[in-house]
Parts: C-alpha cells; sequence; structure tokens
C-alpha cells in the first residue's frame, strides 16, 4: 500500500503513454473487433480481477451482442512490480462447458498468467477461448501466447493506470503512464 502523496509524486513524475481520448477511441476499435468475431456465439465475457476491472466495464457497454458475464482472479504479481507463483483466488462460477470465452484483463506482459487462465478455461470445457487486453507490453521477448484482441502496446517499462497499478495505487486512471526511468 502506498500512501496518497507517494502516489501523486509517482504521477507527476510519470510519462504519459497513451492519453484517456486514445485508450478509449482504442477500446472502441476493439468492440467492434470483437463484435464482429464473436456476435453469434453468444459468450461469456471473463473478466480478470483486479486489473481487468476498467476494460471489461467499458468494453461491455459497446459489444452488440448477447453475453454472460462472469469473473476469475488470479495473479502473479500482489504487491510486487515482478512475477511470482501462480495464484488462484476466484475461478469462474458459470459453467463453460460447450461455451465460447472472452477472457479481458488489463496487459499481456509475460503472457504466463493469461496463458494459465487459457488452459483453465479449457479444462473447465469451453469450446473456444478467445484473450482480449488493453496494452500488449512490447518486452522484445517471445511470449507463450498471443492476445487475440489488443486495443493498444506499451514499452518494456512499468505501466499504470486503466486497471494497471504501481504500488496498489492508479487503477482508476483513464490513461496509461510510465513510471520515469531514472
Amino acid at each position: 500500500m502506498i500512501d496518497p502523496q507517494q502516489a501523486m509524486a509517482i504521477l507527476a513524475a510519470a510519462d504519459i503513454i497513451h492519453a484517456a481520448d486514445a485508450v478509449a477511441a482504442a477500446i472502441g476499435r476493439v468492440a467492434c473487433e470483437i463484435s464482429e468475431r464473436l456476435r453469434d456465439s453468444n459468450p461469456v465475457l471473463l473478466c480478470v480481477l483486479n486489473g481487468g476491472v476498467p476494460f471489461a466495464g467499458q468494453l461491455m457497454t459497446l459489444l452488440t451482442f448477447p453475453l454472460d458475464f462472469d469473473y476469475l482472479h488470479v495473479t502473479r504479481y500482489g504487491q510486487s512490480s515482478s512475477g511470482g507463483a501462480l495464484f488462484w483466488r476466484v475461478e469462474p462460477s458459470i459453467a463453460l462447458s460447450g461455451r465460447t470465452v472472452l477472457v479481458v484483463d488489463d496487459i499481456l506482459d509475460e503472457g504466463v498468467t493469461l496463458l494459465a487462465i487459457r488452459e483453465r478455461v479449457f479444462q473447465m470445457g469451453a469450446r473456444a477461448c478467445f484473450t482480449a487486453v488493453v496494452a500488449d507490453k512490447l518486452t522484445g521477448r517471445r511470449k507463450p501466447l498471443r492476445a487475440d484482441f489488443v486495443a493498444l502496446t506499451v514499452p518494456d517499462r512499468f505501466v499504470f493506470g486503466y486497471g494497471m497499478d504501481v504500488r496498489g495505487a492508479w487503477r482508476n486512471l483513464p490513461a496509461i503512464y510510465a513510471v520515469r526511468e531514472d
């Protein structure tokens, strides 16, 4: 947990990567792509907590087809800035057997978490699983999967805003920022 003064200092020193209007426009574009591809599938939209909440909330209002909604909570980060062991807090409660699933998350970083979620969705009997992320981090390293729908790319820096946090703060920002590198 970070105190408000520290959080304000981090934001004041941060570099803006994508302004709020660019984020909103990119989500609109992705919503059109998803609507075109999944409109006849009556999918289950699975929001990955906590980071996927802003994206899932905005995205859902732009999709032009019926869907079921559920969430899951799995983490590798907690309050740290680097990934650790995968920890499942909550699995989906809707039966996924025979369903098309759209997993919505904040960022595709290393891809380990999203891959594990995708594998678990198939273990639960899903017929198809698609993934959507607000941000795909350009790490320069090979990832174990590619997201089906990507709103924006971000540089290989510690980013926050629009669902992504820095030391527990700033998930609520409508734009995406990067911690200033010294």
